[in-house]
């Protein structure tokens, strides 16, 4: 078995080794639920603790599978496709689920903790590592931005994932600078209106470059 696949593994079950840790010191009632102001609205049972855990491991490991796996489930296997490069991508996602995980887990602790800054935050800054991805993505029909154009054309692909990479690496520090320095709802309204432009500036630039290729 691969060191990596290891890694992916014990990364999967941290959180729920945590929890298990904790367990005993916890009340019988926890917060279950956030607001966008990071403040708990919603109250479960202690078990409750391993709900968290539970569905972003499955998620974990639903992904770390499918990023390894790529190049045989992917249609059009295309030749350029580097296992490496998706298998760094999905241990990446594995990593950053289970903080997430533990961020959740450990506000049911200690309640005080600013939810919403860290895990807008920690979002933020996986979206950052992300854009750093994106430009060593080749064409496939599961990661990155998957248009008709992108995936029919690898010029097309290779310069929407550099543009859509500049985005994301910038967005993604600009989320994670505002879950810091707003408060309340302006962290989430700012988060998703960065998320908005990470997404949509892309998707514009590839169709223009569809286009500008029709002219040509």
């Amino acid at each position: 078995m691969k060191f990596r696949n290891i890694l992916a593994g014990g990364l999967i079950l941290l959180p729920f080794a945590y929890a298990a840790w904790i367990y005993p010191s916890l009340s019988s009632t926890v917060p279950i639920h956030f607001n966008m102001e990071g403040k708990p609205d919603a109250w479960g049972s202690r078990e409750s603790i391993f709900i968290g855990p539970a569905i972003l491991g499955f998620v974990s490991f639903l992904v770390y599978l499918l990023m390894v796996n790529i190049r045989k489930i992917d249609p059009k296997r295309y030749e350029g496709a580097n296992d490496k490069v998706y298998a760094q991508f999905g241990l990446f996602l594995v990593a950053f689920l289970s903080v997430l995980s533990l961020v959740i887990i450990l506000s049911t602790v200690n309640q005080d903790i600013p939810v919403a800054q860290l895990v807008f935050g920690i979002m933020g800054f996986a979206f950052a590592i992300m854009g750093i991805f994106m430009p060593r993505l080749k064409q496939n029909y599961i990661a990155g931005f998957r248009l008709p154009w992108t995936l029919e054309d690898a010029v097309n692909w290779e310069s929407t994932h550099r543009v859509a990479g500049k985005f994301w690496l910038y967005g993604g520090l600009l989320q994670s600078i505002a879950a810091i320095l707003l408060q309340g709802k302006w962290i989430f309204i700012t988060f998703m209106l960065l998320m908005a432009v990470m997404v949509i500036a892309p998707l514009i630039h590839s169709f223009r470059f569809f286009k500008r290729q029709q002219k040509a």
